[in-house]
């Protein structure tokens, strides 16, 4: 793995453009544009103020930077620099910016969830669309950018309006049967709505294109419910992670459960590989040491290597013990994700946060287990083929395939650098 020098940014405001040829960077109120190949500046523009949010078009063409405590929407486009666009909200507020799948409009949310202010890039026309809901996941288009779902709070119940993106008319309006909907997501192949309710209440509905309700599904009730939904590529799969430390798989024909993964503290599955980090420093020789040897800046004399180690089983999973007193209780299943070819899903149980889950969704059996020293803050997978990448928040990337896992040390000479999060763009 190569390394490139360290580029400042602020509030990880770092993106790749969806055709993969350039990388905006934030660095408050300036937004830089990279070539990613040769990371030569190609565009520097500035903002009114601190950049908040930043967001390329589906075409790689334009940049979308919001800057929420002042209102304003700032639009730059890479075959114009001269051309901008400035979109204030007003006395409105602003508290969310995205763009549309056709990349020509934007969408942008009020305070207070007033209303979704839709405004076109191409004929300046502006649309508005009322009691937008403010939840977890409340709006998502689907994977072909044909049709937008938004959940809305109408008369004290739950709704959704299904909008053709092309000339933003409504296409469906139907009432959800939630207490308190928290998220709507389409399954990429776009023929089916996953609708989920609070935490309070666990249930998940499926709707049709045309509002038609396809299932229900609850697992259990009067206890803490859904913490995170994710479909898999080819959707075939819906998986379900649950407070109570369960990963629910329904398959896409019944709609009805095909089999649950559990978290046990204790694993002693023959299938499943652990694999534990393993740390060790290296002191350095009496020849680094000598007064005639120049130490570079930035570097240790006791720098810490880290490799993986396969357990023997069984072996016991080290856990945190939430605090009942405190709301939104770290235990659960809080991310999920599944490999490109459907093949895997990673896991994270916020109760183990040490701990990455890796399944065989073929077997339906538990593959491997990456113990790390340090909590697990961020894991992706390669985007085309079955690599999980994840970070610690220490100098190292771990890296898992099917082959095994590898740690790679980020260099000494960056220095005071600790990945937080991952862009898998880099890994194409």
């Amino acid at each position: 793995m190569n390394f490139s020098e360290v580029f400042r940014h602020t509030n990880q405001l770092c993106r790749v453009s969806p055709d993969g040829k350039c990388l905006a960077t934030c660095v408050q109120y300036r937004l830089v544009v990279r070539n990613i190949n040769t990371l030569q500046i190609l565009h520097l523009y500035t903002c009114l103020d601190q950049i908040a949010h930043v967001e390329w078009s589906s075409d790689s063409q334009f940049i979308l930077c919001a800057m929420y405590k002042r209102g304003l929407v700032q639009v730059w486009s890479l075959e114009q620099p001269d051309w901008h666009c400035k979109i204030d909200e007003g006395s409105a507020g602003l508290v969310s910016s995205r763009w549309s799948p056709d990349g020509r409009h934007v969408l942008n949310t009020t305070e207070f969830h007033l209303r979704v202010t839709v405004w076109s890039l191409c004929s300046k026309s502006v649309s508005y669309i009322k009691y937008p809901k403010a939840c977890q996941k409340g709006l998502d288009f689907s994977r072909d950018g044909r049709y937008m779902a938004l959940a809305e709070r109408r008369d004290c119940k739950d709704h959704i309006s299904v909008f053709v993106c092309e000339d933003w008319q409504l296409l469906r309006h139907f009432e959800t049967d939630t207490q308190d909907l928290s998220g709507v997501e389409w399954s990429p192949n776009g023929c089916v709505l996953a609708v989920w309710d609070s935490c309070l209440e666990y249930k998940v509905l499926l709707y049709s294109l045309d509002g038609r309700l396809l299932s229900t599904y609850s697992a259990y009730g009067w206890s803490l419910g859904i913490k995170s939904i994710a479909w898999s590529p080819s959707s075939q799969f819906l998986a379900i992670g649950s407070y109570d430390e369960k990963v629910r798989i329904l398959n896409h024909i019944t709609w009805k459960k095909l089999t649950e993964f559990e978290h046990p503290v204790s694993i002693s599955d023959s299938r499943a590989v652990v694999y534990r980090e393993m740390e060790r420093r290296a002191v350095a020789g009496s020849d680094d040491l000598s007064i005639h040897h120049q130490i570079p800046a930035g570097t240790s004399l006791f720098s810490t290597q880290s490799k993986y180690e396969i357990c023997e089983l069984p072996i016991y999973v080290p856990i945190v013990k939430p605090d009942p007193d405190r709301a939104n209780p770290k235990i659960g299943v809080s991310t999920m994700a599944f490999s490109s070819d459907s093949r895997y899903l990673a896991t994270k149980n916020d109760n183990m946060p040490n701990n990455v889950w890796v399944w065989d969704m073929q077997r339906l059996c538990l593959l491997a287990v990456l113990e790390q020293r340090a909590p697990v803050r961020c894991f992706q997978w390669d985007p085309r083929r079955p690599r999980l990448a994840l970070c610690t928040g220490s100098t190292k990337v771990f890296l898992w395939s099917p082959g095994g896992c590898l740690s790679v040390q980020v260099p000494a000479e960056v220095i005071d650098f600790t990945p937080n999060s991952l862009l898998t763009q880099f890994l194409l």
